[in-house]
């Protein structure tokens, strides 16, 4: 009777699994040839898709509140650095207003109406550079409707770069620092040695190669360092003292080495000049 009992139990529990293996390769079956899985099998879809979504809810709550407290804290040091930038670009704005009421109370004070600095600018465009005259001349267009004059300074981007040679009603021509011929009227710049003296020279070339400008003839003892900056010295009185040239770059001597010579890095590049600012006589 065991026995029977037993061996019925097995054929159930068999029974069983064929039923449950025929209904899953049922299910396999009809799902591949419905466009709907069954039933059954939405119903439990829906079930675990509503589990995940309650879930997902505080956990993205949760990502969220961490996202937003990181990006605060971005915000306020981006806020704490631009607040530190406005205040020093307002002590730059209060002392260059406090220098200017300054500079003009001396100069009524001392009655002088203009100096070597005075100046203001005319903004011009690049109409015409040949590539014969590449490095010796540009066209702008401006002349003197504009209130251009002959050997008015020419500035492009960081500096200097050259002179108006020749006005006319409408567009002027402009002599580059780079120009090596003869007849190209020099600038007189002044440097600061190291040794408090200060170095006062002219322009006389220009090394294509290397793209420097050259101040010859150079009888001063004063030291100069690598990276000293060097400006107009205004002598003259047709170019404003302060036009910022350019750094040096190397001391050498001249050809007899009785003398020496500077070279400068131009802080324009005068290859690339699409824009240019000519300084009018205040």
């Amino acid at each position: 009777m065991r026995k029977f009992f037993s061996n019925r139990r097995l054929v159930i529990l068999v029974l069983i699994l064929i039923a449950c293996f025929g209904l899953m390769a049922g299910s396999v079956s009809m799902r591949n040839r419905r466009n709907t899985p069954p039933l059954i099998q939405q119903f439990g879809n829906d079930i675990v898709g509503f589990v995940d979504s309650v879930v997902a809810i505080p956990v993205n709550a949760v990502q969220g509140g961490f996202s937003s407290v990181g990006q605060l804290m971005d915000t306020y040091s981006e806020n704490r650095e631009l607040k530190q930038q406005v205040t020093e670009l307002a002590q730059t704005k209060v002392r260059d207003q406090t220098l200017a009421k300054e500079n003009k109370e001396l100069k009524q004070e001392l009655k002088l109406n203009k100096s070597l600095t005075d100046y203001n600018t005319i903004t011009a465009s690049v109409m015409m550079r040949t590539p014969s005259s590449w490095q010796k001349q540009l066209v702008i267009n401006k002349g003197q409707s504009n209130g251009i004059k002959k050997n008015m300074p020419v500035m492009s981007g960081s500096g200097l770069i050259g002179r108006i040679s020749e006005v006319n009603k409408t567009n002027s021509k402009v002599e580059l620092l780079s120009n090596t011929s003869e007849s190209a009227n020099r600038f007189a710049i002044t440097i600061d040695g190291s040794n408090g003296q200060t170095v006062n020279g002219l322009i006389t070339d220009y090394n294509a190669s290397t793209g420097e400008l050259i101040v010859g003839q150079v009888s001063s003892k004063a030291k100069l360092k690598k990276g000293t900056k060097v400006m107009t010295s205004g002598m003259g009185g047709v170019i404003p003292r302060g036009l910022y040239v350019g750094r040096v770059t190397r001391i050498g001597k001249d050809d007899y080495g009785l003398a020496q010579k500077v070279y400068i890095k131009p802080a324009a590049n005068m290859n690339d000049v699409n824009i240019v600012t000519v300084a009018e006589p205040a």
